[in-house]
């Protein structure tokens, strides 16, 4: 008889597990606290709401997001399968209408038979109530991050206490003695959101319509600004007043996505090497490069709003309006939201999860999404997808491999377990992370297709070895 699975969070992570589970029978109980409770950076009570940008990376053959994806599809994942048909004109990338896509993820999970939905906070983890997913995301309510920090701490102590040669205690103890990073559980970076300016106050007669190196559909407004014009907006940037000045220099940011602030105080022209870079984005009406240019990617499908892509930021909204109007077209901008910061939360995996996101000394809690330590959607549903598939085997007494080594999620989880413990920090998915070929290819983008082609395989090997590769339900 199939144990009931409790899956806690409803968000990109925690819906797609709850999607898996159901689809391979096991009886879920899905646990929302919004609306009864809010967080500082979602807006609605729908499942799977996007905070930060609507963009779920690229769609380009042989990139690393790519083929974490190619892996979901042939997983069937719901979530990939909804946005895809949620998707908005972003040339290389894919992007969705996130309103549209959290109401219809909301909608295929309420009504998914199998899945019953509790609108309730949960703050108390115990493995006699079953099997658990913990997939809470990085806004985690402060009462269930003490419940995972006590759990997380009384994991690592009964580790050191009771040692065994070769086993999950043996792991743990060894990691635990590096130090204190390694020691706490209760790990968290900044994270911050990009504004959203309606598109009929973009001045369109001083932007133009262009994708990066021509790939793709010209779907993106792009602003482009003389010496001059940069010049005036850096000095502008570096004067405004952040929401939490006093705090400035303890705020611990994720490294690929910083404020724009925080970029700028490390360089007059990094700006123009991150967010703000011309290269690739030829002005069609003059032929030349511009200094400097801002990008505007389309929010919904209407196309009435456009978010400033990798605009994030921690200034207080007045500055946010005084200073991103002196960029050229945005000079009368009506701002839909501006952009914000939040903290995320996650848990030190090394020590704790083993490579199937169970628990080392809880096996039957699992953690799946921003805060068991991978960043971004895709990788959010990605470990959704793998937590939910071992959840449901665990449910019928078996329990799944996880996925193999040269795979794009076997690598995400292999990084998430194993990396070093004193410099642990949420990762995206990159080719950095998968195994090196056994023999090396110079050319990038011939090893790069030759290290997807592998992982593909590999990959649908193991979908046909733990016999999950039957059409979705």
């Amino acid at each position: 008889m199939s144990a009931r699975v409790r899956i806690i969070g409803a968000g990109l992570a925690g819906s797609e597990a709850a999607w898996q589970c159901a689809r391979w029978g096991a009886d879920v109980e899905l646990f929302e606290m919004r609306p009864v409770r809010s967080t500082p950076a979602h807006q609605t009570a729908d499942f799977a709401e996007l905070v930060c940008s609507n963009s779920l990376k690229s769609e380009s053959h042989n990139t690393a997001p790519w083929l974490l994806k190619a892996e979901m599809s042939r997983a069937g994942s719901l979530l990939l399968q909804i946005a895809r048909a949620c998707a908005v004109p972003a040339g290389h990338a894919l992007a969705v209408d996130r309103v549209t896509f959290a109401a219809r993820v909301t909608e295929a999970i309420s009504k998914q038979v199998g899945i019953a939905v509790r609108r309730e906070e949960v703050i108390s983890l115990n493995e006699n109530e079953g099997i658990t997913v913990v997939a809470t995301g990085p806004l985690t309510s402060e009462g269930l991050t003490r419940e995972i920090a006590r759990l997380s701490v009384a994991a690592l102590s009964e580790a050191a206490a009771h040692p065994q040669h070769g086993s999950a205690g043996d792991e743990a103890t060894g990691v635990a003695r590096q130090g204190n990073a390694a020691r706490d559980p209760r790990l968290y970076f900044y994270d911050s959101i990009s504004p959203i300016v309606e598109a009929d106050s973009i001045d369109m007669a001083r932007v133009y319509m262009a994708a990066r190196y021509d790939k793709g559909s010209p779907d993106y407004i792009n602003c482009p600004m003389t010496k001059e014009e940069y010049d005036r907006f850096y000095d502008g940037l570096m004067a405004a007043q952040s929401v939490e000045e006093g705090d400035w220099e303890k705020l611990n940011y994720f490294e690929s996505c910083l404020p724009i602030e925080e970029i700028a105080g490390r360089g007059r022209d990094t700006l123009r090497f991150g967010p703000m870079k011309p290269v690739g984005l030829k002005d069609p009406r003059s032929g030349k490069t511009p200094y400097a240019v801002v990008q505007l990617r389309q929010e919904n499908l209407r196309a009435d709003s456009y978010n400033l892509v990798g605009f994030q930021n921690h200034l207080r909204f007045g500055e946010q309006a005084r200073v991103l109007r002196m960029i050229p077209g945005l000079e009368h901008a009506r701002f839909l939201r501006y952009g914000q910061i939040h903290r995320n939360t996650y848990i030190h995996s090394p020590t704790l999860l083993r490579e199937t996101l169970q628990m080392k000394m809880h096996p039957r809690i699992l953690f799946a999404g921003q805060i068991c330590g991978v960043e971004g959607y895709v990788e959010s549903i990605a470990t959704g997808l793998m937590a939910g598939m071992q959840a449901a085997s665990l449910a019928q007494g078996e329990g799944a491999p996880p996925p193999p080594r040269a795979s794009a999620l076997g690598s995400l989880v292999h990084y998430v377990t194993h990396a070093d413990a004193e410099n642990f920090q949420p990762a995206n998915i990159t080719f950095d992370l998968l195994p090196p070929l056994e023999k090396p290819i110079r050319d990038r983008q011939q090893r790069h297709q030759v290290q997807c082609q592998r992982a593909l395989q590999e990959f649908e090997g193991w979908l046909d070895a733990i016999g999950l590769k039957r059409a979705s339900a």
